[in-house]
């Protein structure tokens, strides 16, 4: 999958769950992206650039790097 792709799909996400507040996003991002995401697809957006994110994705996908 392309990574571009994968950026607004983490972005699409991060967006839909902001209404839940920036602590509550950010670990339901994370979580989904946990849970549904493929391993390719988890390694190729930790691998990637993360300015291209929203914040809430960004601390998402932080989180998920550990």
């Amino acid at each position: 999958m392309d990574v571009s792709r994968l950026r607004t799909m983490a972005n699409q996400i991060a967006r839909n769950l902001a209404m839940e507040g920036e602590d509550a996003a950010i670990a339901a991002t994370a979580e989904h992206i946990r849970l549904y995401w493929d391993p390719r697809m988890k390694a190729a957006i930790l691998a990637d650039d993360r300015a291209a994110l929203s914040p809430i994705a960004a601390a998402a996908v932080a989180r998920l790097a550990g």
